[in-house]
């Protein structure tokens, strides 16, 4: 029996942009070609708890559902309702209604992440934050005169609204998308009039929509796009690379061209590939390769399909550092009829091969690569789920940091930005769905609309994203209630099947809590995923995947979801659990403080379910036929903040809220990373009260030794032995002065860490993580304060109330934070306490602004701290 699946494949996502021109084809101008534009700026908005139309997605439903017909099979189609459509007469909709009173915005939009905390009806488990309400949203659109004298196709594409999203322009329903998570398109064509029109768009958040924080608002960037009747599609291009060599790669594409006229027309379809600039992502240099050109006709209100090949010799392969390059290419597509070109159409791809394989993991371009992935929720903690492209940035550049070279979308799809960012980056992600399908696990998820939308949003989701060479595999749900009966198994091989329909090229996988080995979904599955029962629940080691493999000796497995270790940065309790793994708990040794509602910081407690990172890695290397782990999760996200409800955000993160290490990064960084010099000691050794009391040491090396010098005498030299991934000196009393460790490696001195007890707080130290940012108004400059003694050490335990201002300049503190899961202030407030001597402020500029930004922090009885950012 085989045991390795292999495919070959591309990459990144459909960008439409302006006209790219082509050699031997005229009359090339934006006016005759595509244009994409941003409608982010100038809205007006309301938010309103309780109904003020009338109208609901029941009521809405049959005018909706038509904007699915594009990813419907079988032929069916949904006709839009005849007579007047729901909400032409709410004053919302029309052009003379007055919205001036209304709060003006720029887009993306997160509403509840204003706060306040402990809104009425949200618990912990959604952020408690004000998710919940109707939003209205108005805008003023101008539509060139000649975009409508020549009968341009005018579409609206949304990269995500949180949720139930209706639009109407000059009063009439254009259509909407229910699924807050997926991008979605609708075609304002027969709507538009020259000059000025008003676009309203309606939201609707449920309370007990979302286990999680999930947002609310046009949360994602959105865009007009104006197109020639006759066109490429929606994520109109699909990239393949069949064959690949290091003298050469075929490249497959197929381009689907729509023609929304009513007359058939005669399309010449050429595409050339290019070398892609790394950051603009635009063609640099001449074309590497032509695709074969060929020419379609398409009926009208139909689409036809052009399908074509091209050899790229010597081909950059896209792959993941630090053995591999993220290289990428773009294919430029262009349609013309008798020499005039009227569309063109630019998809990046990379070039690659994936397997996988039951035994040996995963493999890219022929080497194997283990996966050390994160899953991460949406949200971009203090700015909440308001897309920005900086701070997702800045997340995997840290994550990067760490060795992580996977991403989890958990559990919907990201924003085509983040997959964009993860194709640069080099990472490898799983592209994540749904959360639940026709069992629900709160009362109004996704499961209320399940048979209705599962098909549109699983093959909508595919194609947007099918040309990333970043995503290795789909996912089509997450502990899915109905996982371990016949029904998960015939609802996963539905949607399995749709994954194969629209992207052959990938495997599919599911993520399982529950499902054993011979449950229906299991037997279906491309991919087994587990959550947990991988590595054992808890203190057990009793692990699942021996029976696994037995039971699909040709299957891949790889762990979804792993760890979900809980701590507080910089909070240790004592006494510390000798245990490799331990349930958090109240009582002493077990790692909580239910009183303050911190979690150890020695990175060894979990809930009942989970595990600490220690005996995840035993578990893997125990079983090395597993690819990989998808740790939960990368940063502390909004929402489920277990073990402590009462709290605002989770405790789950390697890194917290606000983007400061944890602890735990360094024990992942030093298996991740193994050939990177690096030690790192906990706890800090400021501790007064506690002299001559047990304070164990524990240290984090890439190194397989370590002597620890407590004051300058050793404390022990110890080899880390098998099954051990932290060398612990636990019997160290505690005394003022310092710790230091030296690691070894292979016998031969590898890295060093020193930890000393410091003095009192005296000043505020700021630091920037960018000092020149653009002057957009949504670039951003992360700004790390802490609160430290004469010497300018961190006082790790310091909670000085800090205030951020701008003394100067153009800019504006955005918000604040400060990694404190307890911490209900809103993040909008300029002024905080530090948590664990860390405090941040989120700056950006004005917009259009430049010149020097002054940004001081100021805290009573500590000298002042500031830093001077440039805005360009």
């Amino acid at each position: 029996m085989p045991t390795m699946f292999q495919f070959t494949s591309r990459p990144k996502h459909l960008l439409l942009l302006s006209l790219f021109a082509l050699s031997g084809l005229k009359n090339v101008s934006a006016a005759a070609g595509r244009e994409r534009r941003s409608l982010n700026e100038d809205w007006r908005f309301s938010r309103f708890t309780s109904n003020p139309d009338s109208l609901s997605y029941d009521v809405l439903k049959e005018w909706m559902l038509p904007a699915a017909n594009g990813f419907l099979s079988d032929g069916k189609k949904y006709e839009r309702p005849s007579g007047t459509a729901p909400g032409s007469d709410v004053d919302y909709t029309q052009d003379d209604f007055d919205d001036s009173a209304w709060q003006q915005l720029d887009l993306p939009h997160d509403w509840a992440i204003a706060g306040p905390f402990d809104a009425p009806g949200v618990g912990g488990g959604p952020g408690r934050l004000p998710i919940n309400g109707i939003g209205w949203y108005r805008h003023n659109l101008t539509i060139d005169a000649d975009v409508v004298s020549s009968k341009k196709s005018v579409f609206l594409d949304f990269d995500g609204a949180m949720s139930y999203a209706a639009v109407w322009l000059n009063g009439e329903l254009v259509g909407g998308w229910p699924f807050g998570y997926n991008s979605f398109r609708l075609d304002l064509t027969p709507y538009v009039k020259a000059g000025g029109n008003t676009l309203a768009v309606r939201l609707d958040n449920a309370l007990d929509s979302s286990r999680w924080y999930p947002g609310a608002g046009i949360y994602r960037n959105l865009w007009l796009v104006t197109v020639d009747p006759v066109h490429v599609g929606q994520y109109g291009t699909f990239i393949t690379t069949p064959e690949v060599s290091a003298s050469e790669a075929t490249v497959e594409i197929v381009v689907d061209v729509e023609n929304k006229s009513n007359a058939s027309q005669r399309v010449d379809v050429a595409t050339e590939i290019y070398a892609v600039d790394p950051v603009s992502l635009k063609p640099a240099g001449e074309a590497v390769a032509a695709f074969s050109s060929s020419s379609v006709t398409v009926a009208g209100g139909e689409k036809q399909s052009a399908n074509a090949s091209a050899t790229v010799t010597d081909p950059q392969l896209w792959g993941p550092p630090p053995t591999q390059k993220p290289n990428k290419y773009v294919a430029v597509t262009t349609l013309s009829s008798n020499g005039t070109a009227f569309d063109t159409y630019e998809t990046v791809f990379g070039i690659r091969t994936i397997a996988y394989s039951a035994n040996e993991g995963f493999l890219i371009n022929g080497e194997h690569v283990r996966i050390f992935g994160t899953c991460n929720h949406h949200d971009l903690g203090a700015i909440g789920t308001a897309f920005n492209y900086r701070a997702a940035e800045r997340q995997i550049e840290l994550l990067q940091e760490m060795g992580n070279n996977g991403l989890r979308t958990s559990h919907n799809p990201p924003a085509p930005e983040w997959l964009e960012l993860a194709d640069r980056f080099g990472m490898l992600v799983l592209d994540e769905l749904f959360d639940a399908w026709r069992n629900p696990k709160v009362d109004n998820d996704f499961s209320r609309i399940f048979d209705d939308w599962y098909e549109p949003d699983m093959r909508n989701f595919i194609r947007r994203d099918r040309n990333h060479p970043s995503i290795i595999a789909w996912s089509i749900g997450n502990e899915i209630p109905e996982q371990s009966n016949a029904q998960g198994g015939e609802t996963g091989k539905l949607l399995q099947d749709i994954s194969h329909e629209e992207d052959p090229s990938r495997l599919a996988t599911t993520a399982m809590n529950s499902a054993g080995p011979n449950t229906a979904l299991a037997n279906e599955i491309d991919i087994i995923g587990t959550n947990y029962q991988g590595e054992g629940n808890g203190a057990s080691f009793s692990s699942s995947w021996p029976n696994f493999h037995s039971t699909h000796p040709d299957k891949m497995i790889w762990s979804t979801e792993s760890s979900s270790c809980v701590s507080s940065r910089g909070k240790y309790l004592f006494p510390v659990t000798p245990n490799k793994t331990a349930v958090v708990g109240n009582n002493p040794g077990q790692g909580g403080d239910g009183t303050n509602r911190h979690v150890s910081a020695y990175e060894l407690y979990s809930p009942s379910w989970a595990s600490s990172p220690d005996k995840v890695f035993e578990q893997h290397d125990r079983y090395p036929y597993v690819a990989g782990e998808f740790v939960w999760t990368g940063f502390d996200y909004i929402g489920e903040p277990t073990p402590y409800d009462s709290s605002r955000s989770s405790y789950f993160g390697i890194i917290d809220l606000a983007g400061f290490k944890k602890d735990r990064f360094y024990i992942y960084q030093a298996r991740w990373r193994s050939d990177l010099p690096m030690a790192h000691l906990l706890p800090h050794w400021t501790w007064p009260g506690r002299e001559g009391q047990t304070t164990p040491v524990h240290v984090f090396t890439s190194g397989d030794e370590a002597e620890l010098f407590v004051n300058g005498e050793s404390a022990g030299r110890k080899k880390r032995g098998q099954y051990e991934y932290r060398i612990r000196f636990d019997d160290v009393k505690y005394s003022p002065g310092s710790i230091r460790v030296v690691s070894y490696k292979n016998g031969a001195e590898w890295a060093t860490a020193e930890t000393k007890t410091v003095g009192d707080a005296v000043a505020l130290n700021a630091t920037a993580d960018r000092t020149s940012i653009a002057g957009d108004g949504k670039d951003l400059s992360f700004v790390t304060v802490e609160v430290v003694d004469s010497e300018g050490s961190i006082v790790p335990e310091a909670s000085n109330s800090i205030t951020a201002s701008i003394a100067s300049g153009p800019g504006k503190i955005v918000s604040t934070d400060n990694g404190d899961p307890t911490d209900k202030t809103v993040f909008s407030e300029p002024t905080r306490k530090a948590f664990s001597g860390k405090f941040l402020a989120i700056v950006k500029t004005e917009k259009g602004a430049s010149g020097d930004i002054v940004v001081e922090f100021q805290s009573d009885g500590l000298t002042a701290g500031s830093v001077t950012i440039s805005a360009t």
